[in-house]
Formats: C-alpha cells, sequence, structure tokens
C-alpha cells in the first residue's frame, strides 16, 4: 500500500475508533482524524515488527484494518488520558 492508501485507512480507522470510544476529544475532529492516521501507521508498524504479520499490499486486508483501528484506539485513549477533556 502507498502512503496514499494508509492515510485515507488512517481517516477511516480514526472515525471507527471514534465511534467505538465517544465523547468529547480535546482535539476535536480534526485532531481524532490525526490521531486516526498516526493509529493506522504505529499499529502497522507494530504488527509487521512484533506480530510477525506483515504488512499486506491489498487495501481490504482485515488484519490491517485491525492494527489500524487498534493502533487508532490505543492512540486515542492515550490522548484522553494524557490531555483530558478540554471542552468543559
Amino acid at each position: 500500500m502507498g502512503i496514499v492508501s494508509w492515510i485515507i485507512l488512517g481517516l477511516l480507522a480514526g472515525a471507527i475508533a471514534k465511534i467505538l470510544l465517544p465523547g468529547r476529544d480535546p482535539g476535536g475532529l480534526i485532531g481524532t482524524t490525526l490521531i486516526g492516521v498516526a493509529g493506522a501507521f504505529t499499529g502497522g508498524w507494530l504488527s509487521a515488527e512484533f506480530l510477525d504479520r506483515p504488512i499486506q499490499n491489498e487495501f481490504f486486508d482485515l488484519a490491517t484494518w485491525g492494527a489500524a483501528i487498534g493502533g487508532s484506539l490505543v492512540l486515542l485513549i492515550a490522548y484522553r488520558l494524557l490531555f483530558g477533556n478540554s471542552r468543559d
């Protein structure tokens, strides 16, 4: 997959992570989508490095999507723990 595919996957993974973890985020929609992109890259890298699961060249690989969504969830939770809810 190319860099544009990873960005699109990250945007979708960030939206899915936001649906799975509803609530008000300190960064709003833009911050959540950027976290999704970073989570997709992080999840894909961790999957390839530590789980011995190479990144597929196919966009619709279920394991790649799982790694991207998982990475997005982890980064979103960490972001909420570090920065809290600034919209109170």
